[in-house]
């Protein structure tokens, strides 16, 4: 099923990307907190991809990861202050050449001036930095403009315009929303939605004692950490901690769920547009954050740890011409594979050095045929270089996730990085058993029953990042393989 023949018609593109939306806010992918029938459109359309991870938890590096199909160490965007510089080859680069008409709408996030503005669009309009929710700022190639409104409702309407314009040339338009990024401020006609208690995470009340220091350390915790302008309005002075908490955690998710209405919104509308103008068989039509995030679960909010709320990104597409409806795919893929299989979809050579699968071999085609291949890898790799000690203080740490375990290894180390200091703590490892343990809630990396798992993991890990060209931290020991 991989590309195209030179006879058929090329698919359009429309690829709309959130911010920090977990899986866990979307109703495919059996939300309890909310319905997003929009998603859930282009998922019943086409195919979910449950196991859908990223290679590191950060808007920027994984901005770079989805555009460039390779990972953090090879496109050099390691942290929030590393941008990509505009003489890497992306999969737009590459259907531009091809061809394609290419725009970007919404959030950037990876730098902005010579350099680094968005290479190999046809048009681009982008927020600076995080952007702003009301009257937001855009920079554009002839200058900064303002427009008036609600940004998710400007994206989705500018991107929607402009493919209005595009006639019978294939196109490629990203939609990459700011939403739902904090300090999560909705739309006002939104501003009531959601008035009902909102249950609270199995893990709100986690201690942490089944994990070592980082988990410890880190600096999310929604009781303590968010601050007035997240939550809008002071919690009343009778409330004891445990109250508070539970009061901020409902004022938190009422705004973070408004802000993912208005997302939805704007998904439906350009799914039935599409369907309107006679463009959706033939569009390749993708759904996708650039990270998960962390809705009360282990009593956090924001990203950046390995675990599998932060890890874990939706991923829906749908492409009605040759892709069969209602596929859930369970197998490992990853947003580094996302640009591969865009361009696999167009019939179009990836630029050299990508380091993503093509995820269309794993799919059923809408004619009936099987898919080519159950998986495209056997372990996911993932580094996490921000060792924060300012903000969040989440250790700097990389592991790998099979099927059923996860391994991760916290080297406490910056590097030298920008917005980083050592902490001065020894490095420290977990290893979860996922099928146990899904909440992963107790480390079994010291208990003797893991003795194997713990020496095949090690060495899958050392193994994978040599395989990827990553370079391992020096306080990381050998395996013992290695050293016999």
């Amino acid at each position: 099923m991989s590309g195209v023949s030179g006879t058929a018609k090329r698919p359009n593109f429309v690829f709309v990307l959130t911010d920090d939306h977990a899986a866990n806010a979307i109703g495919c992918y059996g939300s309890v907190i909310n319905e997003t029938p929009g998603i859930d459109g282009i998922a019943e359309a086409g195919v979910r991809f449950d196991t859908a991870l990223v290679e590191n938890a950060l808007c920027t590096p994984s901005r770079a990861a989805i555009l460039t199909g390779t990972y953090s160490h090879r496109s050099a965007v390691t942290t929030l202050a590393t941008h990509l510089t505009n003489d890497h080859e992306t999969f737009i680069t590459a259907l531009k050449a091809a061809g394609y008409r290419t725009a970007m709408f919404g959030k950037w996030h990876l730098g902005h001036g010579e350099g680094y503005d968005p290479a190999g669009f046809d048009h681009w309009e982008v927020l600076p930095d995080q952007g702003e929710y009301h009257d937001p700022e855009f920079y554009t190639p002839e200058g900064p403009v303002r427009f008036e409104g609600y940004v998710t409702d400007i994206i989705t309407e500018r991107s929607l315009a402009w493919m209005a314009e595009q006639g019978d040339e294939p196109y490629c338009v990203l939609v990459w929303h700011k939403a739902p990024h904090r300090p999560w401020q909705p739309h006002p006609k939104y501003a009531d939605a959601y008035p009902d208690p909102i249950p609270l995470p199995a893990t709100f009340f986690d201690d942490y004692d089944g994990r070592g220091t980082p988990a410890h350390h880190a600096t999310m915790r929604i009781a303590d950490y968010l601050t007035d302008v997240d939550l809008k309005e002071d919690p009343p002075d009778e409330l004891d901690y445990r109250q508070r908490a539970i009061w901020k955690y409902q004022r938190y998710m009422q705004d973070y769920l408004r802000c993912v209405a208005s997302v939805d919104e704007g998904v439906a509308k350009i799914t039935r547009t599409l369907r309107e103008r006679g463009q959706w068989d033939d569009t390749v039509t993708l759904y996708a954050s650039d990270q998960g995030f962390y809705l009360g679960e282990h009593g956090w909010f924001d990203k950046r740890f390995m675990y599998e709320e932060s890890l874990r990104m939706p991923l829906v597409l749908s492409y009605p011409a040759r892709v069969a409806a209602g596929q859930q795919i369970t197998s490992l893929v990853s947003n580094v594979d996302i640009g591969q299989t865009i361009l696999s979809f167009a019939g179009v050579d990836a630029p050299s050095g990508v380091q993503g699968r093509d995820l269309v071999p794993l799919l059923a085609t809408a004619s009936g045929a099987q898919p080519e291949a159950e998986a495209v890898r056997d372990a996911h790799y993932y580094r996490f270089y921000e060792h924060d000690d300012h903000m969040h203080h989440v250790w700097a740490h990389y592991g790998i996730r099979t099927e059923r375990y996860k391994l991760i290894y916290y080297y406490a180390d910056g590097m030298g990085l920008p917005n980083t200091s050592d902490m001065t703590y020894p490095p420290e490892w977990e290893l979860f058993d996922l099928k146990l343990d899904p909440f992963e809630l107790q480390s079994v990396h010291q208990d003797p029953a893991y003795d194997g798992v713990r020496r095949d993991l090690t060495l899958k890990l050392w193994d994978l990042q040599q395989e990827l060209g990553d370079v391992p931290h020096p306080r990381q020991p050998a395996p013992e393989r290695l050293l016999q």
